[in-house]
Order: structure tokens, then sequence, then C-alpha cells
């Protein structure tokens, strides 16, 4: 079958996460996190982020994201991020329908804010008709295909814990930024003053479930409670726990998100080639965007499925994924160079 390359998402799960899964249905557990599974995954993110950390384990990257927001602020508060945050633009308000606190969006072109941005709300602190600022939530890599660097964050964390706020990081991509800058997660994350990492490996290999990651211990203290009310608890969370092992193991998720990030590179300069479409982003992980003629753009679509990401200009989104070979990439610029040319 050919291979999709409208999401990440698309892929299956890798087969040594899959044997892993098949493992853990041979025997009856204890539920609710209380199993050998879970154990030694909590185990194994202390190995990768050191032992003073708390790490809860979630359905999904939505129930990630809202509930680590949920622990870090009231609902008169206030979440700062840019308008293309998968905060504000892909998960439905979920965010603002558990915490009750505030988006607070900026423009931005390349999916990353500043701190000079962020300082453009912070005279509504101590202001009563204001929602007051409190978290900083940054995308890595971003919704763009980007990446902040490690300056760029350690800025960010810098002057959050300048002004009372917390830095909460979502990690959806975290291994493809990884893998394309040469650092390793702890550098990525706790190192750099984040309080907060929503752990994503859905899109790098695994089956489902995510991680929230405290480096703030404190934020942590009602999390449990937190994560039940919300449904975001699941019984037989060994499911989700026993992939940590093989994915860590070997190296397993660099592996997979350097060979999707290095197909996307392969991508871009076969699709560099093509003069009835024009790149428009340089591709930093494993996202490629470009400008398709907009009267082909629906035909494509039903042939071989990819997102639109600008109507308005017919700029389009291709992804790779870590099941993805050379062969895949040649295929589906084949495709595209038939059909528009």
């Amino acid at each position: 079958m050919k291979k999709s390359f409208a999401s990440d998402n698309n892929a299956g799960i890798h087969p040594l996460i899959m044997d892993a899964i098949i493992k853990a249905n041979e025997d009856d557990y204890i539920s609710y996190g209380d199993d050998f599974y879970t154990q030694e995954a909590e185990g194994l993110f202390k190995k990768v982020f050191g032992s003073d950390i708390d790490v809860f384990f979630v359905l999904n990257g939505t129930g990630a994201n809202a509930t680590a927001l949920k622990a870090m602020l009231h609902s008169f508060e206030a979440i700062v991020c840019p308008e293309t945050a998968h905060i504000a633009v892909d998960e439905c308000g979920a965010v603002e329908n558990l915490t009750g606190a505030k988006l607070l969006t900026v423009p931005t072109q390349v999916g990353k804010i500043t701190v000079e941005q962020v300082e453009g709300f912070m005279h509504f602190t101590g202001d009563q008709h204001h929602s007051q600022p409190r978290v900083i939530s940054i995308s890595q890599s971003t919704e763009m295909g980007t990446l902040y660097t490690q300056a760029e964050i350690k800025e960010l964390a810098d002057f959050a814990h300048q002004h009372e706020m917390y830095l909460h990081m979502d990690g959806a991509r975290i291994a493809n930024a990884c893998a394309a800058m040469g650092i390793g997660f702890k550098s990525m994350s706790k190192d750099l003053g984040v309080d907060v990492l929503s752990f994503g490996s859905t899109k790098n290999g695994m089956g489902f479930g995510e991680a929230v990651v405290f480096f703030n211990k404190s934020l942590a203290k009602y999390f449990p409670f937190i994560r039940k009310q919300s449904m975001q608890l699941l019984s037989k969370i060994r499911y989700i726990t026993c992939q940590y092992k093989p994915y860590f193991q070997d190296d397993l998720w660099l592996k997979n998100a350097m060979n999707a990030n290095r197909l996307a590179t392969l991508l871009y300069e076969k699709l560099s080639d093509i003069p009835e479409l024009k790149i428009t982003r340089k591709s930093e992980v494993n996202a490629v965007f470009c400008l398709l003629p907009k009267d082909k753009i629906e035909h494509l679509q039903s042939k071989r499925f990819f997102y639109t990401w600008d109507d308005a200009s017919g700029e389009v989104r291709f992804m790779t994924s870590f099941n993805m070979c050379e062969n895949d990439i040649l295929e589906f610029v084949s495709f595209l160079k038939e059909e528009l040319t």
C-alpha cells in the first residue's frame, strides 16, 4: 500500500513496540498504574531526565497538553502561545474547556514566540480586569516544522521565571527536534528551564498514549486527580507504558526520528525540481510545505490525501514518517510530477 504524506499520525506502530504490546497482553496485571510495566516506564523516564521528576501517562496528545496546563494555572490566568499552536488551533478548545483559562495568542510566520511578544501582555499583571499571564506554551518542533534553538528556549524560560510564570513545552514531535539538533531529550527541555513537558511519541512509532513530565515537581501535586477527572487515566495503562522500553532501548526513538527527518530532506530536494510547485519553508524536521496550483489541489487530494495548510495561497503540507523509505519518496514525487505536468 502507498504511504500517506498527510500526517505522521497515519503511520503504523513499530514492530518492536507492537511486540511489547502483545507481550503485555499475556498475563493479568493490577490496573491504574500499579503494574510492572508502568513502574518500569517511570524508571526509564527518570533515567532519561533524572530522578528529580514526576511522570504520568495519559491517553493522547490533547489530553497531555490540557491536563498539563490545568496543573499549571488557575482559571483566571492565561496561557501565552503562538497563534499557530496546536493548543490554539487543533484541540477543539480542550485547553480552555478544561482549564477555564484564556489563550493569549501572538502572530507568527514561523510558529515561534519571542520574549518581546510575551512582554506585550505583562501590563495585565495585577489588573483584576485582565486574565493574568501565567504560562508560556511552545511547541518543539513547531507546527510550522521549525525549531527553537536552545538559547531561545532558555530565554523564554528565564523570562517566565523572572515574572513568576512557567514554561510548558508541547513535545508532540520532540524526537524529531532532538534528532535534527543532535541533542537529547533532557538537553532540549529540563536543562533549559522547561517546567512541564508534554512528551509525545505516537508520531514516532508508538501506538497510543503520551506522557506528562514535571520538572517543576511542585506543579504535579494535584495531577493524579486532574488526570482522573479529565478521563485520561486508562485502567489497563500497561498497554501505554509497555511501549517505552523498546522506544528508548537502543535509541529506537532516535533512529525513527532521523529516518523521518532524512526523508523529508530528500522530499524537499526532489520537490524543488518541480517548477509547477514552490517550496515555501525550509525543512527542519519531517515536514515540507509548498504551494500547489489551487485548481489542482482537490484532484490531487482525491488520489493521495494530504492537508491544505492555507486555502487562500494554496499552501499544503507533506509529512514523512518513521516507517517510510526512499522509494516512498520517489514514488510520491513521480506521482506529483505526472499530475502537475
